[in-house]
């Protein structure tokens, strides 16, 4: 039976080797940046760091399910590229909700203020992240669902990469006491994320063509995982002398000068070549509206409207994909990892989905055009949302099945302790597109996160 999977793992360990493998794991993270800002009810300064959250152990993944995740993604690199450069697919399917979100509707009234005027850089850069949990139903085999697709701020490429290697040296340090046989140095997958981010940047940078210019990386202000983000910075200076620096939206706004004739943005007498948005995927990011500029934008304002959880739901609807690629045998793998997906619109559909909703909540996701999951809406407060919203209102959410896990433990290191229990991994795969509507520069994947929860 596939829930069977796991059941035992992690292996049993006595307690002194535990604290053993414990210190070893955050003496190492601290020494090699495998870091966060800690967090403000600990009351620490903000020069303080504390370990990144991580398994003490790594966490397992099939083989087949994570080979067919690698698979995937240059598939969904080319089709994400491909929506974000079709007006009529991006109107029909975010107008409507447009009207009733106001975080789409200022992203839209962007995308169409940049359509009708004329994008002022043709190149775009989509640093994206596919994420994944395992599913089990009945007895039938463990596959992967498809989550979400992230266009914006793909966080984590750095610290996952670190993570790795920390596995690495505990296996090499300790072979974890011998307690797991299953554990060899050529299972635990190479993680080479942070540097192909890097190298991509460094790609539009050069696309861009002018060889003193920097990158521009928007964050938000007091950033926890600030550290993620620098290691892309260090490497682009050491190994592609490209400089970037880090800006909030509102230091744009307050620091940024816009040439009237070449729209190049300057900000402190720098040329910004590349922005790259570690920021703006939520409504409380954008308290100001610089306007548009020639730099190439990862992602661009089409990009970011194309990884809404509206288009997810809509790529699931048929005849969708074939608008979109030719080979049959595509279009079924991609489709092969979508969860079913329902509007919650007045249609038939709309309508249908809504009274599956109400009659079983437990088995379904709630989700509003957000990044990330913490705004979803889950199990019994399902009808009570769904109560006190318009159908207009309504309209703006999709509804999901609820992916379902097999069960797996681990040890889990928070902020220097030891927690062990019941946890739910999704595995995130970056890619990278860069391109135009009539040039396209590279299409890859960049490996793995496995992100337990």
């Amino acid at each position: 039976m596939a829930d069977n999977f796991l059941v035992s793992y992690p292996p049993s360990i006595s307690q002194h080797d535990l604290d053993v493998l414990k210190g070893l794991a955050v003496d190492w993270s601290l020494a090699h940046g495998l870091v966060i800002r800690p967090p403000p009810d600990l009351g620490l300064p903000n020069t303080s760091v504390i370990n990144a959250p991580v398994s003490l152990f790594p966490s397992p993944f099939p083989k087949k399910c994570f080979e067919k995740a690698l698979a995937l993604q240059p598939l969904f690199n080319d089709l994400f590229h491909k929506l974000a450069e079709d007006h009529e697919f991006i109107m029909e399917t975010l107008g409507e909700v447009a009207k009733v979100d106001e975080f789409i509707k200022n992203l839209y009234k962007i995308y169409v203020k940049v359509y009708t005027e004329g994008a002022a850089q043709p190149f775009s850069l989509g640093i994206h992240r596919s994420d994944y949990m395992l599913h089990v139903s009945g007895f039938s085999e463990l596959e992967i669902l498809q989550v979400e697709f992230n266009t914006i701020a793909a966080s984590f490429s750095s610290l996952s990469a670190l993570a790795g290697e920390m596995h690495r040296y505990l296996l090499k340090a300790t072979n974890y006491f011998d307690s797991l046989s299953t554990i060899k140095s050529d299972s635990l997958p190479q993680n080479d994320a942070c540097t192909s981010v890097a190298k991509a940047i460094a790609k539009a940078h050069e696309l861009y063509g002018s060889l003193n210019s920097v990158v521009l990386m928007l964050v938000q202000p007091r950033e926890r995982n600030a550290f993620d983000q620098r290691w892309i910075e260090y490497d682009l200076l050491q190994n592609h002398n490209i400089h970037l620096i880090h800006k909030t939206l509102s230091d744009v706004y307050n620091e940024g000068i816009l040439d009237p004739k070449t729209k190049s943005l300057y900000i402190n007498g720098k040329e910004i070549a590349v922005t790259y948005l570690r920021a703006g995927y939520g409504p409380g990011d954008y308290t100001t509206d610089k306007g548009y500029f020639f730099a190439i934008k990862c992602p661009s304002v089409a990009y970011q409207l194309v990884g809404a959880k509206k288009v997810q739901q809509v790529l699931a609807n048929p005849g969708v994909l074939e608008r979109y690629i030719s080979n049959p045998s595509d279009i079924l793998k991609i489709r092969s990892c979508f969860a079913g997906l329902y509007p919650l619109d007045n249609s038939p559909k709309g309508e249908a989905a809504l009274e599956l909703a109400l009659e079983n909540p437990d088995q379904f996701v709630m989700k509003p055009q957000r990044e990330g999951g913490g705004s979803n809406i889950y199990s019994k407060d399902i009808p009570s949302t769904l109560s006190h919203l318009s159908i207009p209102e309504r309209s703006s959410y999709i509804l999901m099945d609820l992916i379902k896990p097999p069960p797996m433990r681990n040890f889990l290191l928070r902020q220097g302790e030891i927690y062990e229990g019941e946890m739910i991994s999704e595995l995130g795969i970056y890619g990278i597109f860069i391109g135009s509507s009539k040039k396209r520069e590279g299409n890859m994947d960049l490996r793995l996160l496995i992100h337990p929860y």
